[in-house]
């Protein structure tokens, strides 16, 4: 088994060590919020007070952070993990960032002579802590087979997506479908709303027919026809729409530097973008159909409520 370092025990990070730690690795994990290591702790781990520590003696270091930002500092910082990780060590960023951020981090660690792939993930919250998130993975042959096993003790189906930052690549399209196919299954709860159509009666006939997606038969924004939708836990996230909106606007910025064309994608990051600045960062994505309803049916419901998107 592994000797494994862990950065980043957030909520999605602590279920994914503690899958680890499960699997018999040896985990030390480090995260900035003293609250997280202790969970850490709690769950069996051992809590590094600084960086530098959860990368002693590592054969993997696996790093799980909000964004861009976090993961430049964490890897290429003074005393981070490309300072820190024993030569020969494999690194695995697991984090959703810019595909430059991944390629530039890799190629620093390639410097250090340190293996490295960028290997995002799918599922959410409850994929992390059932242990069976999707992990798409970039990097070389010989380092995606290196890093295969370590990260089939935290998910079920690791796809080799290409090189190193085409992980994070096909995360972005991914993430882009999900962010604009719960808009439209939203929009078609709310229309059937209007027509008098029952949601469940909606939810039986589609999820059967061409209207069929994941973000309705596994996520669905109304209540009821899925039992462990965030929609039955008053939208309390799996996916925050906070991620989600960043997500979108990695691949806007993707769609720009490549020339793509994206005016749905461009439509569904301004629709998040104004959710989010209503005050629902934190709420799941697939609440924004709370927002689409509109301002007068979110104050019935005692939401904040700025502005609402069919005005």
């Amino acid at each position: 088994m592994a000797q494994i370092g862990f950065v980043g025990l957030g909520n999605m990070g602590l279920p994914m060590a503690r899958n680890l730690i499960r699997a018999g690795h040896a985990v030390t994990g480090y995260d900035l919020n003293i609250a997280a290591s202790d969970k850490f702790a709690a769950v069996g781990g051992v809590a590094a007070t600084a960086l530098d520590m959860a990368c002693m003696g590592a054969d993997v270091v696996i790093t799980m952070l909000p964004a861009r930002k976090e993961v430049r500092e964490a890897y290429l910082a003074r005393g981070g993990i490309l300072a820190s990780a024993p030569e020969g060590a494999l690194l695995v960023d697991a984090s959703s960032v810019d595909v430059e951020t991944a390629r530039a981090v890799a190629a620093a660690a390639q410097v250090n002579e340190l293996s490295m792939v960028d290997a995002p993930v799918s599922g959410g919250v409850p994929a992390a802590e059932a242990g069976s998130l999707t992990f798409m993975v970039g990097g070389s042959d010989r380092t995606f087979e290196r890093a295969k096993p370590i990260l089939e003790a935290m998910g079920t189906t690791i796809f080799h997506a290409g090189g190193v930052g085409d992980g994070q690549a096909v995360k972005i399209c991914n993430n882009m479908i999900l962010g604009v196919s719960m808009i439209a299954v939203a929009e078609a709860f709310l229309l059937a709303n209007k027509l008098g159509i029952d949601p469940q009666t909606l939810f039986d006939i589609a999820s059967k027919a061409s209207g069929q997606c994941w973000a309705m038969t596994s996520c669905c924004p109304v209540p009821g026809p899925v039992p462990s939708a965030p929609a039955n836990y008053g939208y309390q996230a799996g996916l925050t729409a906070a991620m989600m909106l960043k997500d979108l606007k990695l691949a806007q910025e993707a769609a720009k530097v490549s020339g793509a064309k994206s005016p749905i994608g461009a439509a569904a990051t301004a629709l998040y973008a104004l959710y989010v600045e209503q005050g629902s960062a934190q709420s799941d994505f697939s609440g924004i159909i709370q927002f689409l309803r509109g301002p007068e049916k979110a104050k019935d419901q005692g939401m904040p409520v700025k502005e609402a998107a069919n005005n």
